[in-house]
């Protein structure tokens, strides 16, 4: 008979809420639930916001969330699942930064409080109550946390240094306001 401790329960704790919530984020995304934008609306912001293609961008992101927010709350595969939600959510705190850390003024604090959180389940293990520990940890070893965070980390790299490369040269092309019209009058 196995005995749980608080460290299990409190792992189960974290991965049900913060894979709940992103499980729920990535369906908005995908499938339009819970007053969402599905991959058409959510592509539509993701083009506005600097991610293209738009609509792959909103799969990608969608896939992230909902996948690695599954997993997490299942406790399966945790190093490739804590790992993808924190790359989804460093691509959206990368849209929210300019407007500071706190959320009420769209500041990435949300983002980076799932992506942190998601990261810390990634290396610390999902714990007892977990299918990763039912199956023997067959898709949680220990050389997978760091090559999911590499292979994550790359990818995100990648994205979100496009994104800002577009961002910068779109902004570059634009004319600053030299003078008011209404000084002008």
């Amino acid at each position: 008979m196995t005995c749980y401790d608080r460290r299990d329960l409190g792992l189960l704790l974290l991965r049900l809420g913060t894979g709940g919530v992103l499980a729920a984020h990535g369906a908005q995304k995908l499938f339009g639930w819970f007053g969402g934008g599905g991959i058409a609306g959510t592509g539509q912001f993701m083009e506005s916001v600097g991610y293209r293609p738009g609509r792959a961008s909103a799969t990608a992101a969608g896939l992230a969330e909902t996948g690695g927010g599954l997993l997490l709350a299942l406790g399966l595969a945790t190093p490739a699942a804590g790992a993808s939600a924190a790359g989804a959510m460093a691509g959206a705190a990368a849209v929210h930064a300019p407007n500071g850390f706190f959320a009420q003024n769209g500041g990435y604090e949300y983002a980076a409080t799932l992506g942190l959180t998601s990261a810390g389940l990634a290396v610390t293990g999902p714990g007892r109550l977990s299918l990763d520990h039912a199956l023997g940890h067959a898709v949680d070893r220990g050389w997978m946390v760091p090559a999911a965070f590499a292979t994550v980390a790359a990818a995100t790299a990648v994205v979100v240094g496009t994104r800002n490369r577009r961002l910068r040269r779109q902004r570059e092309g634009e004319q600053e306001v030299l003078f008011e019209e209404d000084l002008m009058e």
